[in-house]
């Protein structure tokens, strides 16, 4: 990884996490032409689940903030491998749709996702920020808080 968005990182003190594994038949991006989609990840370290639970219930908003921050680094270690390792190819994220494991009566689930929509801005600038849609889900895959997908676009 080198280059402007690798310096970013570094100077953000952001280290990305390894690319997740699909956990069933899918693949972890498509690209097609100047686009590259991104499968649902959530908020994982390799394996681990980092954030598991319901925001509103057994986790907090600022639980939720972090996972969502989380796996919009996991977006972004897709898009190290859909790059081949650099991340200057990048232009923007175009759009990414969010969903947020709550309790039924949580309101704030597009608070939560400014997590995954901030952490972008710090890397890309705020001229950069994606369209963003953002709902609530009874559950998530193994419990994941938070889980999202993005298109992105390349130079």
């Amino acid at each position: 990884m080198a280059g402007k968005v690798a310096a970013r990182l570094t100077e953000l003190g952001i280290v990305l996490p390894p690319a997740p594994v699909p956990v069933a038949t899918y693949v972890g991006f498509v690209t097609v032409g100047k686009l590259v989609h991104v499968a649902g990840v959530g908020p994982t370290w390799g394996k681990e689940i980092r954030h598991a639970g319901k925001v509103g219930g057994d986790l907090s908003f600022e639980d939720g903030y972090a996972a969502a921050r989380l796996t919009a680094l996991n977006l972004l270690a897709h898009m190290q491998v859909a790059c081949d390792g650099d991340l200057d190819r990048i232009a923007r994220c175009v759009k990414l749709l969010c969903l947020v494991n709550t309790t039924a009566d949580y309101m704030d689930a597009q608070k939560v996702a400014n997590g995954a929509t901030d952490v972008l801005t710090e890397i890309f600038g705020q001229d950069n920020r994606p369209a963003r849609s953002t709902t609530t889900a009874p559950s998530l895959p193994m419990n994941i808080a938070f889980e999202a997908d993005g298109v992105f676009l390349l130079h």
